[in-house]
């Protein structure tokens, strides 16, 4: 599989033959409109239109990158979700939301924070690396009965969703401030770093939700542009 870059094939049947782009998602932006803006700039360069899609979806407050597969290309986004990626994540800690990161209101445990010494990290690193049942939020885009989680979470409804296994290769613990942590975690297909924020808090009798987070490499890629470079590639000549 080639690696990302900014050689954007000069005729519309080369880009149909297949190529990828690692883009930079930029903060607020969702996954799909990234994937609109690179189509539309496509379509205009090719004055056709050219199938795209991403291999797996970034949240809106997530920032990093999101792995674009173009024409044929886009037969084999199975295979590159399925691979390992790494993260860098920041939580606070004394509190909890119900999103598990910043989108909803957050709410004081009122619980002290531990200090974060080499023994709490390495009994946190013990409980949450290697294979570990997880449950993605209630706000994510799981299915529930053909519905959206985020969808019923939003109209008040409330659903269960079952744990599932993720795997968790790396996990590495600093303490920014003494409410502020990072995290740099390397995981399988279907990890939910803000749940393992959420459980993190959990395990810690003090609460903690994610405040930030960025995707540095989605295996086998780990060189991303940013969409203005992007754009600017497509756009060219």
């Amino acid at each position: 599989m080639d690696r990302p870059q900014l050689s954007i094939p000069t005729d519309p049947e080369e880009a149909r033959a297949g190529f990828w782009i690692a883009v930079d998602k930029p903060l607020e932006w969702t996954s799909f409109d990234v994937v609109a803006k690179v189509r539309n700039a496509l379509k205009k360069r090719y004055a056709t239109r050219i199938k795209i899609g991403h291999a797996g979806t970034l949240d809106p407050l997530a920032t990093g990158m999101l792995v674009l597969a173009v024409g044929r290309a886009t037969k084999d986004i199975e295979s590159v979700m399925a691979g390992a990626k790494t993260y860098t994540a920041t939580l606070k800690l004394g509190a909890v939301t119900a999103s598990y990161d910043a989108e909803t209101p957050e709410q004081p445990s009122g619980q002290p924070i531990p200090e974060l010494t080499k023994d709490i990290a390495a009994a946190l690193t013990a409980k949450f690396m290697g294979e570990v049942l997880q449950v993605p939020p209630i706000f994510s885009a799981v299915k529930i009965d053909g519905a959206r989680a985020y969808e019923l979470a939003r109209s008040g409804k409330t659903a269960e969703i079952k744990a599932r296994p993720v795997q968790i290769h790396r996990l590495e613990i600093s303490a920014l401030a003494p409410d502020v942590w990072e995290l740099t975690v390397g995981c399988g297909k279907g990890t939910y770093i803000r749940s393992l924020a959420h459980d993190m808090g959990q395990h810690l009798g003090c609460g903690a939700y994610l405040t930030a987070l960025r995707r540095t490499e989605v295996v086998p890629f780990s060189a991303m542009s940013s969409l203005d470079e992007v754009l600017a590639a497509v756009q060219s000549s």
